[in-house]
């Protein structure tokens, strides 16, 4: 029995939720959020799904998403260009180099992961937004960010989770 056009585009929009998910994020992570007593800081959610989906649906998240999703948030947030899909690809990758450790185990392994990984290339990035600026770029908001993405993991990862068992189990 052949599936219709209806179904085929169901099954095409529940097969691009990661990528989705990822470019909705791209844009909350450019939203700045104002905390008391501190100045707007932003929080990496873009790297929390792109963590979650290399770990659980990597078929489902190609490194061109990945990419361009790194030169939207590059454009949006007025940073240098493809400083992000540097930081976004050096992710990626290294999560797909130990996604087999990292799939199956419980959730504080995981958060562990990413709490290693998440400063990492957050310094490169540093690094590389200091090089092409030319100056030593503030460190304190960085650190502030860091803590507030690794703060979050929990509760973003928890709503990937949800979109993954209701989406993609069968796909």
């Amino acid at each position: 029995m052949e599936i219709g056009w209806v179904e085929k585009s169901a099954l095409g929009i529940k097969s691009a939720t990661p990528i989705i998910s990822v470019f909705l994020l791209v844009v909350a992570s450019v939203l700045p959020w104002h905390l008391p007593g501190l100045a707007p800081i932003t929080p990496a959610f873009s790297l929390i799904a792109i963590y979650f989906w290399a770990i659980y649906r990597p078929d489902k998240l190609p490194y061109a998403a990945t990419f361009f999703a790194g030169i939207l948030q590059d454009i949006l947030s007025g940073g240098p260009l493809g400083m992000t899909a540097l930081v976004m690809l050096l992710l990626h990758g290294i999560v797909s180099t130990q996604r087999n450790f990292l799939q199956g185990k419980p959730f504080y392994v995981v958060w562990w992961g990413f709490s290693l990984l998440v400063p990492l290339v957050t310094l490169i990035g540093w690094g590389v937004a200091s090089l092409y600026f030319g100056l030593v770029v503030p460190i304190v908001p960085l650190v502030m960010h860091v803590i507030l993405t690794l703060l979050l993991y929990p509760f973003i990862s928890f709503v990937l989770v949800k979109l993954q068992n209701s989406l993609l189990v069968r796909i």
